[in-house]
């Protein structure tokens, strides 16, 4: 297969291992920002890519919610009309209502306050239903069993990467207000009972930096999205 197309600013780089643990290996190491390490499975489909934040943590973890309005404007755009992708808060991926795949982030720091030396964030999206019974599990999904197998992976990683690049040109010239409103509109389960951290309450919605606001009996929670920080 003949190597991916990717915008200015971005490189590519196939690998066979796994595309979150690469990723964070080329950033230690001090590639540029803007490289997408990809895996392309005959199930699965997985990209990530390397950022160098300028700005601290906390504010730099809208990246993660900002790669999934990319991915939902990409596949949105490539997919069949009546298909619709949504987002979960904690980067889960929702295809016609049921969970398919899903976002994960990494850090050089778990400080909020610390500007990091790298950031990564990156899906992983199931191709085929790994279950010859789907009926099994209703509420879980591949993108082939619903409509999309005219979407091929390679398109859909060049997609992403290119909505992707056009929401960080957006996010640094123009603030976060458009990607908050973009993201609202896309975001599962608004006004609905969630549990993360221990706390159940009402999903009610976020922050000015994508953090949770849980609202339980007694008071409303923010919980950070650092807290969807996988161990580096």
């Amino acid at each position: 297969m003949s190597a991916l197309h990717f915008p200015p600013m971005m490189s590519g780089e196939q690998v066979t291992d796994d595309v979150m643990e690469a990723a964070q290996m080329r950033a230690v190491q001090g590639c540029d920002a803007g490289l997408v390490v990809y895996a392309l499975g005959d199930n699965r489909v997985e990209a990530a890519l390397v950022f160098a934040p300028e700005v601290p943590l906390g504010a730099a973890m809208a990246m993660l919610p900002l790669c999934g309005v990319g991915f939902q404007n990409a596949l949105g755009a490539l997919a069949p009309p009546e298909v619709a992708v949504h987002l979960e808060w904690n980067g889960g991926i929702r295809v016609n209502g049921a969970a398919c795949g899903g976002f994960s982030v990494a850090a050089s720091t778990d400080d909020a306050e610390a500007v990091p030396d790298w950031l990564v964030v990156g899906f992983s999206l199931p191709l085929w239903p790994e279950s010859d019974a789907p009926g099994e599990t209703p509420d879980e999904t591949a993108l082939y069993a619903e409509g999309c197998v005219d979407v091929q992976a390679p398109m859909l990683v060049e997609a992403w990467a290119r909505h992707t690049m056009n929401w960080i040109g957006r996010w640094e010239e123009d603030g976060s207000a458009a990607l908050h409103s973009e993201w609202r509109g896309l975001v599962h389960g608004i006004g609905e009972e969630a549990t993360r951290g221990g706390l159940t309450g009402t999903f009610l919605g976020v922050d000015e930096h994508f953090g949770m606001l849980l609202r339980d009996e007694s008071t409303t929670h923010l919980i950070p999205l650092t807290t969807l920080l996988e161990t580096s």
